[in-house]
């Protein structure tokens, strides 16, 4: 039995009567100093992890206010605070040990958009994605481009001055912010846009901090010009950081903004920003030019500047060949052929956009003909071309996925972010990066490189090993390295993502002007309470440094390395928020979605999970050898000790971390989508057992647990189960809405059908083209028993094809057993099917499966439970069609649309593609709507406490498309728990797609299947 974990006492109530007193003066947010929000806020996109004392996520600016009014009183004095937004931070800008005021979770509304004058005026939180989704319509988008687009706040990115993919282009982000509305150390609300001399004089006459400020930074300015003009060098990515060179515009305005974009909230809370918008391209081509080595990439960056392209981006050949491993791989492979059978060693990817499609094709021409001409000089092997708009998105998906997928390379040392953003003249890049590499190279480290090579800035990721005994000295040892590297090639070492913990760098660059530094933030911040140690400090103060921080590496050395080896599903989270993605339509992550509290994440539960095994770890606990005592004994024997456990509750940060793991849905979003394949529903599972090995489970867990098992017993009354269910016994145990059995008699209708049970010895007895034209459908208890007509209209579907079925005796698959820990029973059920199934798979005949989620537990979990053994392949019956149908016949002009299974979505991609295909062979159109989650994800829906989450799931993606397309027929599901989720919100009755090809081929001439045996056909780009 796992030991209770006693919640860690604050070492200090100031930040608790803080909160307190806050509360008492009409705070209307959220504040928390529970160990779970404190345990996910402490970590970023970065190395480092530092547990806040206390967070506050405000609803408004009248909150910030109160914060900041209460932080300039005296009593308060020692209270430090951090502005959070999105978290994507690769240097530990919004970690503090303080108060993290997080202005991501209510703070986050698109306030105006008009475009007239081309403007948008949204608060902090509003992510940069979602704001481009609102301002599509108009024809308009904010320019800086991130890999994080997705989860990154405003607020973020003007704290940062961010930038990304076409700079040279559309600039850093201060060149798009008109206004920005800020709290200042005093509370006051300055609003902040460019001043002529007499708004600089009124500002300046002000009797509080704003005006204090103007007559500081205007002193600054004035008195240090000529430093200014030395030490800030003229970059495509100017020093972010209090940018005193650009405080005066050119047209002799003075504008705070510039000091306030890259400030990372070491200077007041960022409120609310009015930025410019633009137009937004209506056409581009993407030439993906391969070369024979990455040094050649980089060098022959400089020729192809000329052509005036948007963008320049460029990927090594570790990026590619972790991407290859990837589902994005499924849709960009053809733009990167392998030459004479070698991979490119490094590639080019040159954007043109432009209002017209003649304007691209100019400008594409140009290029493509000099590249024709010259041949493969240069290093270059060839080059394709992306003209239309999914194409080029894919691609530049694959490109924004380069952090995430250099942080899924196998082993213990995996590339870090610590040095990762420095720029220098794009004419001195090749010779800078091999310099670069040769001192990762001494030490035997190896990398990955991505970036911007037409403004000199490459991301270059070495990997480390963190846990290792030593790792900050190595950390240290790089970053001194590469300081000096990038001042002796006249660049910086902060490019793009800001300063943080290595702004003790911060006096080596800006030399006799980091004492303007110091006055500016003194001005702003005379207390030092806003993110100390980052930027600048006060005279008398220290700025943080690289190795003074802790990191998360340090603490997971605490977990012994057979524990880490065995929870490596969460250990590898390397904190890059993917699963932070804002856009409904995406199935990743439905929990995040819909309650939008960062512990109901990927990212979240993972960072919990290490955190519990560390505590475990400091108690002597082993939970690997207690997880194999629970498989091995009989669980009555420890039920008098959770009993007891369960009615003595008590404090232990277990609940915590039991609250986070019981609002995942399982769904697999996250094993699929998430670039380190950080793999929740299975050590979510670990964690449930062990949890449930001390404190007793509730009842509907046995009631879910048995359901598979007594499903086809129950079928033999279905009126009288049904009647029960309706009477509330499945409320009574904490289920809702159960649903109801089909009431169809499964053994008459396959007689009828003259439809066999197969056995392995029948299947073996047919002659050979009998067997090739043979498939077994394998049963599942919800397709078999609560929507039975699904299962009929596959029957009839193939014997309408002239294929022989047959039906896998019934077997239960065990995945609602995985979903809620039940691991022993799921691997000893796992195995007895695996057995059965393999015997009939060793006959040659295929086996097909219908429900996404539990024919996908086939190749999924059970490969987990049984590495040891050879598994049956178990196909979804839309990949075995797509590879049995032949050609395509002449399109109906009316598509029809699918809303696939989220798990299929997202570990499984080409199954989904492959509906399409077979769709194509009857003459008819699907396609496929972008979607996320329904909210059901099996028993989830089901369950008491989750329904009021699942219906707010519904309503973010599934809801808007029921509403638009599912009243005419059209509109197709191939999830049994999507249907019944539909049903039970709407109304509506989606068809599963083999219904709509059944009733298609009673009418049609039918597609001739293939009765020879034959590989399944490669998915269409």
């Amino acid at each position: 039995m796992i030991p209770c974990l006693p919640l860690v006492p604050e070492t200090t109530s100031l930040y608790a009567v803080f909160c307190a007193e806050l509360r008492a003066r009409g705070f209307s947010g959220d504040l928390s100093l529970g160990s779970a929000d404190r345990t996910v806020l402490a970590t970023d996109n970065s190395i480092y992890q530092v547990a806040p004392r206390a967070v506050a996520f405000p609803r408004g600016l009248d909150d910030l206010v109160r914060i900041a009014r209460l932080l300039a009183e005296e009593r308060f004095a020692d209270v430090k605070i951090a502005p959070r937004g999105g978290g994507t931070g690769t240097n530990g800008q919004s970690l503090t040990d303080g108060l993290v005021v997080d202005l991501s979770r209510h703070m986050n509304r698109i306030l105006a958009i008009d475009p007239e004058t081309r403007t948008a005026r949204v608060e902090a939180g509003v992510v940069k994605d979602q704001l481009n989704a609102a301002l599509k319509p108009h024809g308009l988008f904010f320019a800086p481009e991130l890999s994080t687009s997705n989860r990154a706040t405003i607020g973020g990115m003007i704290s940062t001055d961010a930038c990304g993919q076409g700079s040279c282009l559309y600039g850093k982000t201060r060149d798009h912010v008109l206004s920005l509305t800020t709290i200042l150390s005093d509370g006051t609300v300055w609003r902040s846009e460019p001043l002529d001399e007499a708004g600089l004089a009124q500002a300046k006459a002000r009797p509080d901090r704003a005006g204090a400020i103007h007559r500081a930074l205007d002193d600054v300015q004035r008195e240090n010009a000529d430093l200014i003009a030395e030490r800030f060098p003229p970059l495509n990515r100017c020093l972010t950081g209090y940018d005193l060179a650009h405080l005066r515009r050119a047209d002799g305005r003075f504008d705070l903004n510039a000091v306030l974009c890259g400030s990372e909230g070491t200077l007041g809370f960022l409120a609310e920003a009015t930025l410019n918008v633009l137009p937004l391209p209506s056409h581009a081509a993407l030439v993906n030019l391969r070369y024979a080595s990455f040094d050649a990439a980089l060098r022959d960056a400089q020729a192809l500047v000329r052509f005036g392209a948007a963008s320049i981006e460029t990927v090594d050949s570790k990026v590619l060949a972790l991407a290859q491993n990837d589902p994005i791989w499924d849709g960009v492979a053809a733009f990167f052929p392998d030459d004479g059978g070698e991979r490119a060693r490094g590639v080019n990817l040159i954007e043109f956009v432009g209002a017209s499609e003649a304007e691209v094709a100019t400008a594409l021409a140009r290029l493509t003909t000099t590249l024709d001409e010259a041949g493969p000089v240069a290093g270059r092997r060839g080059y394709t071309v992306a003209r239309d708009e999914a194409a080029i998105g894919r691609i530049w998906t694959m490109r924004k996925k380069a952090v995430g997928l250099l942080g899924n390379q196998k082993g213990e040392a995996r590339p870090i972010a610590f040095v990762e953003d420095t720029a220098v003249p794009p004419e001195r890049l090749a010779d800078f990066i091999a310099e670069f590499r040769s001192a990762l190279d001494r030490r035997g480290l190896d990398y990955g490189m991505f970036g911007h090579v037409d403004a000199g800035v490459l991301h270059v990721r070495p990997a480390i090993d963190m846990k290792a005994p030593g790792a900050e000295v190595l950390v240290r040892e790089v970053t001194e390295e590469v300081v000096a590297l990038t001042q002796a090639y006249g660049g910086l070492l902060w490019g793009e993502h800001g300063k943080g913990v290595r702004s003790e760098f911060s006096p080596r660059f800006f030399g006799p002007l980091y004492p303007a530094l110091q006055a500016v933030k003194a001005a702003f911040d005379p207390g030092n309470q806003f993110n100390p140690g980052k930027i600048a400090a006060p005279a008398g103060s220290a700025l943080l440094t690289v190795d003074g921080v802790p990191t998360k590496g340090g603490r997971d050395r605490a977990i012994p390395a057979a524990v880490r080896a065995a929870y490596d599903e969460a250990l590898h989270c390397n904190g890059n928020g993917a699963c932070y993605s804002w856009d409904p339509d995406e199935a990743m992550c439905p929990s995040w979605k819909g309650t939008r509290e960062r512990r109901h994440s990927p990212k979240g539960r993972a960072q919990l999970m290490r955190e519990w095994l560390r505590r475990l770890a400091a108690q002597g606990h082993d939970p690997v050898a207690e997880a194999h005592g629970l498989q091995s004994w009989p669980g009555w024997r420890a039920f008098p000790a959770r009993l007891v456990a369960t009615l003595r509750w008590r404090e232990d940060f277990s609940h915590e971390v039991h609250e986070a793991m019981a609002g995942c849905l399982a769904c697999k979003s996250c094993t699929g989508l998430c670039p380190i394949k950080v793999d929740v529903p299975t050590f979510r599972a670990k964690f449930l057992e062990l949890y449930h090995g001390r404190y007793l489970r509730p009842l509907r867990h046995h009631a879910i647990a048995a359901l598979e098992v007594l499903a086809p017993w129950l079928a033999r009354a279905p009126r009288l189960v049904n009647a029960a269910t309706g009477l509330g016994l499945a409320r009574a145990v904490g289920l809702v809405h159960a649903p109801r059995l089909s009431g169809l008699d499964l053994g008459r209708e396959i007689a009828r059908r003259g439809v066999a049970i197969a056995d392995p010895a029948a299947l073996a007895a047919l002659p050979t083209p009998e067997r090739l034209a043979s498939v077994v459908v394998v049963q599942d208890a919800f397709t078999s028993h609560y929507d039975t007509p699904v299962l009929l209209a596959l029957l009839d579907l193939l014997i309408g094809l002239g294929i022989r079925p047959w039906l896998a005796p019934y077997r239960p698959n065990g995945k609602p057993l995985h979903v809620h820990g039940f691991l022993g029973t799921f691997e000893r059920i796992a195995a007895a099917n695996a057995e059965d199934l393999g015997r009939l798979a060793a006959t040659g005949v295929a086996l097909i499966g219908v429900d996404p989620s539990m024919t996908l537990t086939y190749r999924s979990e059970y490969a987990q439970a049984l590495p040891w053994r050879d598994l049956p392949r178990v196909q979804l019956v839309q990949e075995w069609l797509a590879s049995r149908l032949d050609g395509a016949a002449k399109p109906e002009a009316e598509p029809y649309w699918l809303l696939p299974h989220c798990t299929e979505r997202a570990t499984a991609q080409p199954s989904v593609a492959a509906w399409s295909t077979v769709f194509a062979s009857f003459g008819l159109r699907l396609a496929v709507l972008p979607s996320g989650c329904c909210g059901m994800a099996g028993t989830y829906g089901h369950e008491a406490e989750n329904r009021a989450t699942s219906e707010r799931i519904y309503a973010l993606s599934w809801a808007p498309h029921v509403a638009g397309k599912g009243r005419d027929g059209r509109l197709l599901a191939d999830g049994y728990s999507c249907r019944s989720q539909v049903k039970l919100v709407d109304g509506v009755r989606l068809p599963h797609p083999v219904e709509i090809l059944r009733d298609h081929l009673a009418t049609t001439k039918t597609p001739a299947p293939r009765t020879e045996a034959a590989a399944p056909r490669p998915q269409p780009i």
